[in-house]
Protein backbone atom coordinates (compact mmCIF):
# COMPACT_ATOMS: atom_id res chain seq x y z
CA UNK A 1 0.00 0.00 0.00
CA UNK A 2 1.29 3.50 -0.94
CA UNK A 3 1.36 6.59 1.23
CA UNK A 4 -1.34 8.01 -1.30
CA UNK A 5 -3.38 5.39 -0.75
CA UNK A 6 -3.08 4.74 2.99
CA UNK A 7 -3.92 8.23 3.88
CA UNK A 8 -7.03 8.63 1.63
CA UNK A 9 -8.15 5.59 3.69
CA UNK A 10 -7.46 7.28 6.94
CA UNK A 11 -9.09 10.18 6.10
CA UNK A 12 -12.20 8.45 5.18
CA UNK A 13 -11.70 6.43 8.15
CA UNK A 14 -11.96 9.58 10.17
CA UNK A 15 -15.26 10.94 7.86
CA UNK A 16 -16.98 7.57 8.78
CA UNK A 17 -16.07 7.62 12.69
CA UNK A 18 -17.52 11.12 13.20
CA UNK A 19 -20.97 9.82 10.71
CA UNK A 20 -21.14 7.20 13.31
CA UNK A 21 -20.73 10.05 16.56
CA UNK A 22 -23.38 12.19 14.28
CA UNK A 23 -25.51 9.23 14.40
CA UNK A 24 -26.03 7.87 17.46
CA UNK A 25 -27.35 11.21 18.68
CA UNK A 26 -29.77 11.76 16.14
CA UNK A 27 -31.21 8.33 16.53
CA UNK A 28 -31.74 8.32 20.50
CA UNK A 29 -33.06 11.52 19.68
CA UNK A 30 -35.72 10.46 17.53
CA UNK A 31 -37.49 8.36 20.15
CA UNK A 32 -40.95 9.16 22.14
CA UNK A 33 -39.98 10.04 25.68
CA UNK A 34 -41.21 11.14 28.99
CA UNK A 35 -39.95 13.76 31.07
CA UNK A 36 -39.09 13.17 33.90
CA UNK A 37 -38.18 9.80 33.46
CA UNK A 38 -38.90 9.23 37.33
CA UNK A 39 -41.76 10.43 40.29
CA UNK A 40 -42.42 9.98 43.59
CA UNK A 41 -45.53 7.77 44.82
CA UNK A 42 -48.45 10.05 46.06
CA UNK A 43 -47.46 12.83 44.24
CA UNK A 44 -49.00 15.09 41.49
CA UNK A 45 -46.15 14.98 38.67
CA UNK A 46 -45.81 17.73 35.53
CA UNK A 47 -45.02 15.11 32.97
CA UNK A 48 -43.96 16.05 29.48
CA UNK A 49 -43.69 13.69 26.35
CA UNK A 50 -41.59 14.54 23.57
CA UNK A 51 -42.58 13.71 20.30
CA UNK A 52 -40.27 14.31 17.39
CA UNK A 53 -40.94 13.97 13.66
CA UNK A 54 -38.93 10.58 11.86
CA UNK A 55 -40.91 10.91 8.59
CA UNK A 56 -39.08 12.44 5.75
CA UNK A 57 -42.16 13.72 4.13
CA UNK A 58 -45.57 13.63 6.19
CA UNK A 59 -46.08 15.65 9.24
CA UNK A 60 -47.33 13.94 12.59
CA UNK A 61 -51.28 15.15 13.34
CA UNK A 62 -52.21 13.47 15.97
CA UNK A 63 -50.53 12.08 19.19
CA UNK A 64 -52.40 9.45 21.92
CA UNK A 65 -51.02 7.70 25.43
CA UNK A 66 -52.55 5.09 26.79
CA UNK A 67 -52.76 5.74 30.94
CA UNK A 68 -52.23 2.60 33.20
CA UNK A 69 -55.72 0.82 34.38
CA UNK A 70 -54.16 -1.41 36.49
CA UNK A 71 -52.05 1.19 38.55
CA UNK A 72 -54.04 4.13 37.69
CA UNK A 73 -54.05 7.89 38.07
CA UNK A 74 -57.29 9.52 39.74
CA UNK A 75 -56.41 12.91 38.75
CA UNK A 76 -55.18 13.87 34.66
CA UNK A 77 -55.01 17.31 32.85
CA UNK A 78 -53.54 18.68 30.17
CA UNK A 79 -51.87 21.90 29.76
CA UNK A 80 -53.07 23.34 26.24
CA UNK A 81 -51.05 23.70 23.01
CA UNK A 82 -52.02 26.21 20.13
CA UNK A 83 -52.98 24.52 17.21
CA UNK A 84 -53.96 21.59 18.83
CA UNK A 85 -57.11 20.07 20.81
CA UNK A 86 -56.50 17.71 23.72
CA UNK A 87 -58.97 15.02 25.16
CA UNK A 88 -58.31 13.02 28.57
CA UNK A 89 -61.02 10.05 28.40
CA UNK A 90 -62.22 8.37 31.44
CA UNK A 91 -63.16 4.47 31.42
CA UNK A 92 -64.01 1.85 33.14
CA UNK A 93 -61.59 -0.20 34.65
CA UNK A 94 -60.89 -3.94 33.90
CA UNK A 95 -60.64 -4.63 37.76
CA UNK A 96 -61.87 -2.42 40.69
CA UNK A 97 -58.15 -0.77 42.25
CA UNK A 98 -58.06 -0.13 45.78
CA UNK A 99 -56.81 3.10 46.58
CA UNK A 100 -56.09 4.81 50.21
CA UNK A 101 -58.73 2.73 51.32
CA UNK A 102 -61.21 3.68 48.56
CA UNK A 103 -62.29 0.94 45.40
CA UNK A 104 -61.92 3.25 42.38
CA UNK A 105 -63.70 2.02 39.14
CA UNK A 106 -63.18 3.96 36.50
CA UNK A 107 -60.00 6.48 35.50
CA UNK A 108 -58.53 8.23 33.18
CA UNK A 109 -57.68 5.86 30.33
CA UNK A 110 -56.08 8.11 27.76
CA UNK A 111 -55.07 11.71 26.37
CA UNK A 112 -55.49 12.31 22.96
CA UNK A 113 -54.03 15.48 20.94
CA UNK A 114 -54.95 16.09 17.16
CA UNK A 115 -53.56 18.79 15.32
CA UNK A 116 -55.95 21.45 13.77
CA UNK A 117 -55.96 22.01 9.94
CA UNK A 118 -52.86 24.03 8.72
CA UNK A 119 -51.10 22.43 12.08
CA UNK A 120 -48.68 19.68 12.40
CA UNK A 121 -45.40 18.29 13.79
CA UNK A 122 -43.02 18.70 10.14
CA UNK A 123 -39.99 17.02 9.29
CA UNK A 124 -37.16 17.99 11.41
CA UNK A 125 -39.25 19.30 14.33
CA UNK A 126 -40.74 18.24 17.53
CA UNK A 127 -43.50 18.89 19.75
CA UNK A 128 -43.84 18.88 23.61
CA UNK A 129 -47.20 17.54 25.11
CA UNK A 130 -47.77 18.06 28.72
CA UNK A 131 -49.96 16.57 31.44
CA UNK A 132 -50.35 16.79 35.41
CA UNK A 133 -51.19 13.70 36.64
CA UNK A 134 -51.56 12.38 40.04
CA UNK A 135 -51.84 10.68 42.46
CA UNK A 136 -48.39 8.77 41.23
CA UNK A 137 -49.30 5.28 41.94
CA UNK A 138 -47.02 3.24 44.67
CA UNK A 139 -45.03 0.80 42.16
CA UNK A 140 -42.20 -0.27 40.48
CA UNK A 141 -43.11 1.40 37.05
CA UNK A 142 -45.57 2.46 34.91
CA UNK A 143 -45.32 1.92 31.40
CA UNK A 144 -47.23 4.69 29.03
CA UNK A 145 -47.43 3.65 25.37
CA UNK A 146 -48.35 6.18 23.03
CA UNK A 147 -49.20 6.36 19.61
CA UNK A 148 -47.80 8.55 16.76
CA UNK A 149 -49.94 9.35 13.55
CA UNK A 150 -48.68 11.06 10.58
CA UNK A 151 -50.17 12.78 7.64
CA UNK A 152 -49.98 9.72 5.32
CA UNK A 153 -52.34 7.67 7.52
CA UNK A 154 -49.00 5.88 9.42
CA UNK A 155 -49.35 5.22 13.10
CA UNK A 156 -45.97 4.46 14.78
CA UNK A 157 -46.60 2.72 18.04
CA UNK A 158 -43.95 3.32 20.59
CA UNK A 159 -44.84 0.50 22.98
CA UNK A 160 -41.81 -1.42 23.31
CA UNK A 161 -41.40 -2.56 27.32
CA UNK A 162 -37.70 -1.62 27.67
CA UNK A 163 -35.72 -4.85 29.74
CA UNK A 164 -34.41 -5.04 32.91
CA UNK A 165 -30.62 -4.87 30.76
CA UNK A 166 -31.61 -1.51 29.82
CA UNK A 167 -31.59 -2.54 26.01
CA UNK A 168 -33.09 -0.20 24.45
CA UNK A 169 -35.81 -1.66 21.90
CA UNK A 170 -36.70 -0.33 18.10
CA UNK A 171 -40.02 1.16 19.61
CA UNK A 172 -39.96 1.89 23.25
CA UNK A 173 -43.41 2.78 25.32
CA UNK A 174 -42.70 6.15 27.42
CA UNK A 175 -41.95 4.71 31.37
CA UNK A 176 -41.87 6.24 34.52
CA UNK A 177 -40.13 4.84 37.51
CA UNK A 178 -41.07 5.36 40.76
CA UNK A 179 -39.57 2.77 43.21
CA UNK A 180 -37.72 0.98 40.40
CA UNK A 181 -34.41 2.92 39.32
CA UNK A 182 -34.34 4.27 35.86
CA UNK A 183 -31.96 2.87 33.33
CA UNK A 184 -30.62 6.24 32.15
CA UNK A 185 -30.26 8.55 35.24
CA UNK A 186 -29.97 11.57 32.85
CA UNK A 187 -33.45 11.19 32.39
CA UNK A 188 -34.82 10.84 35.79
CA UNK A 189 -35.73 12.82 39.13
CA UNK A 190 -37.80 12.43 42.05
CA UNK A 191 -40.24 15.32 43.00
CA UNK A 192 -42.53 16.00 45.70
CA UNK A 193 -44.07 18.78 44.33
CA UNK A 194 -45.83 19.64 41.52
CA UNK A 195 -43.79 23.08 41.20
CA UNK A 196 -40.82 20.68 41.62
CA UNK A 197 -41.91 18.77 38.75
CA UNK A 198 -42.52 21.74 36.52
CA UNK A 199 -38.77 22.98 37.78
CA UNK A 200 -37.26 19.39 36.79
CA UNK A 201 -39.31 18.59 33.18
CA UNK A 202 -38.10 22.26 32.23
CA UNK A 203 -33.94 20.90 32.97
CA UNK A 204 -33.74 17.84 32.30
CA UNK A 205 -35.64 18.77 29.03
CA UNK A 206 -32.67 21.05 28.70
CA UNK A 207 -30.19 19.02 29.55
CA UNK A 208 -31.36 16.59 27.12
CA UNK A 209 -31.83 19.10 24.75
CA UNK A 210 -27.78 20.31 25.29
CA UNK A 211 -26.83 16.68 25.34
CA UNK A 212 -28.01 16.12 21.87
CA UNK A 213 -26.47 19.39 20.40
CA UNK A 214 -23.27 19.07 22.09
CA UNK A 215 -22.71 15.57 20.88
CA UNK A 216 -23.93 16.50 17.44
CA UNK A 217 -21.64 19.34 16.91
CA UNK A 218 -18.86 16.73 18.45
CA UNK A 219 -20.12 14.70 15.35
CA UNK A 220 -19.11 16.83 12.71
CA UNK A 221 -16.35 18.54 14.41
CA UNK A 222 -14.87 14.94 14.07
CA UNK A 223 -16.54 14.95 10.19
CA UNK A 224 -14.50 18.01 9.71
CA UNK A 225 -11.40 17.34 11.32
CA UNK A 226 -11.36 13.77 8.77
CA UNK A 227 -11.49 16.07 5.70
CA UNK A 228 -8.96 18.44 6.87
CA UNK A 229 -6.72 15.79 7.75
CA UNK A 230 -7.51 14.34 4.38
CA UNK A 231 -6.58 17.48 2.41
CA UNK A 232 -3.12 18.32 4.46
CA UNK A 233 -2.00 14.79 3.85
CA UNK A 234 -2.77 14.57 0.30
CA UNK A 235 -0.85 18.07 -0.44
CA UNK A 236 1.86 16.65 1.51
CA UNK A 237 2.51 13.71 -0.51
CA UNK A 238 1.87 15.95 -3.70
CA UNK A 239 4.64 17.98 -2.44
CA UNK A 240 6.87 15.37 -1.66
CA UNK A 241 6.18 13.51 -4.75
CA UNK A 242 6.83 16.71 -6.90
CA UNK A 243 10.21 17.22 -4.46
CA UNK A 244 11.39 13.55 -5.47
CA UNK A 245 10.61 14.21 -9.51
CA UNK A 246 12.39 17.11 -8.87
CA UNK A 247 15.26 15.69 -6.58
CA UNK A 248 15.67 12.39 -9.44
CA UNK A 249 15.60 15.63 -12.86
CA UNK A 250 18.49 17.43 -11.29
CA UNK A 251 20.85 14.02 -10.41
CA UNK A 252 20.04 12.97 -13.73
CA UNK A 253 21.28 16.54 -15.39
CA UNK A 254 24.12 16.08 -12.76
CA UNK A 255 25.25 12.84 -13.79
CA UNK A 256 25.30 13.70 -17.90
Amino acid sequence: MNTTTFALRAGSALGAAALLALAAPLAASAHVHVEPGQAEAGSYSTLTFRVPNESADAGTVRFVVDLPTDTPFTSVSYEPVPGWSAEVTTGELPEPVDIVGATVTEAPVSVTWTADEGTQIAPGQFQRFVVSAGAVPDTGSIVLPAHQEYSDGTVVDWDEPTPASGEEPEHPAPTLYVNDAAPDEGHSGTHGSEDADDDASVVASSDSDAGSTAAIAFGIGGLAFGAVALVVSVVALTRRSTGRRGDAGSSEGSTR
